[in-house]
């Protein structure tokens, strides 16, 4: 059977490659605690050492529009593109080119179709910044084949926070499943609290820093009842506009369990809070002595 190596949770902030590659002189005073938290949590997937990535994102309405919005999509294509023009102009990404893993695709939709999932697909997916941002962060060398996940977070009618929780649970199961010898890393991003093109935007902390701390709290100890408790569909308006995105931190909860988390940091970024978690389902497949780089739960 595959061997489910490691789950990250993480942000996926469109700044971040540009500001990584400002010289000193014109970067700003973050970039520099920004660059070294971010190269602290990579550290944590490269010592997984992963075959195959499963990347869970959200289209910010590039590809999926209202006229066809599926609430949940598995990209089973050979080749993906990566980023699309406005991200290039306005965050200043660059194109990338990913491999896919067909196999492990076809095998997903078709075991998540069975139990109870009715997952749709794409053979043509160009995917945007929610599953590039992580490869700049975590596989910046981007040398490993992907298997994109999509959720809806952004036009209702939502799935609630509940199911999302139910498909990170049944991706386990069925990584755990796949009658494969590849090492599997599943890495999903989402956001805290956060407003976009709305009064709280672009303050000096994420529009609600009370919910974000609750937020961080719950995914670093694994808490899925406590979470699942206070959050609802209805809540997640409350903390900014856009703070649904909140929802793919809860299916990567589901995909970990309720289990606490092997690494977690977070970091206050002007209108954001940062946020980087991981997860060893089974420490003894990984490389090197016990985390002790900041932010690790020893």
């Amino acid at each position: 059977m595959a061997k489910l190596v490691a789950i990250l949770a993480t942000t996926h902030h469109p700044f971040y490659f540009k500001t990584s590659q400002l010289p000193p002189e014109e970067a700003p005073p973050f970039a520099a605690p920004w660059v070294s938290a971010v190269e602290a949590y990579r550290e944590t997937l490269t010592r997984a050492r992963p075959d195959v990535l499963v990347m869970v994102g959200s289209d910010h309405f590039h590809q999926l529009w209202l006229d066809n919005m599926p609430q949940f999509l598995i990209g089973k294509a050979p080749y993906y593109d990566g980023n699309w023009e406005n991200e290039m102009r306005e965050f200043g990404l660059p194109k990338l080119f990913f491999k896919g893993h067909e196999e492990l695709s076809a095998y997903m939709l078709r075991e998540g179709i069975d139990k109870g999932f009715d997952l749709a697909f794409s053979n043509e997916l160009r995917v945007d910044h929610s599953v590039t941002c992580p490869i700049f962060t975590v596989r910046p060398q981007n040398d490993l084949p992907i298997v994109p996940i999509y959720t809806n977070i952004f036009a209702p009618p939502l799935p609630r926070p509940e199911r999302f929780v139910q498909l990170g649970k049944t991706i386990r199961e069925i990584i755990d499943a796949w009658p494969s010898d590849l090492r599997v890393a599943v890495i999903g991003t989402g956001h805290l609290s956060l407003e976009l093109g709305g009064p709280r935007q672009f303050g000096p902390h994420g529009p609600d820093p009370e919910f974000d701390a609750r937020a961080v709290r719950w995914i670093a100890d694994g808490d899925i009842d406590g979470c699942l408790s206070s959050v609802t569909l209805d809540s997640l308006h409350a903390p900014g506009n856009a703070t649904h995105g909140f929802m793919d931190f809860m299916l990567m909860m589901g995909i970990a369990g309720h289990t606490r988390a092997d690494y977690a940091d977070n970091l206050d970024l002007f209108h954001t809070m940062e946020a980087y978690f991981t997860w060893y389902p089974d420490p003894s497949l990984i490389d090197g002595p016990p985390l002790t780089s900041k932010g690790a739960l020893l």
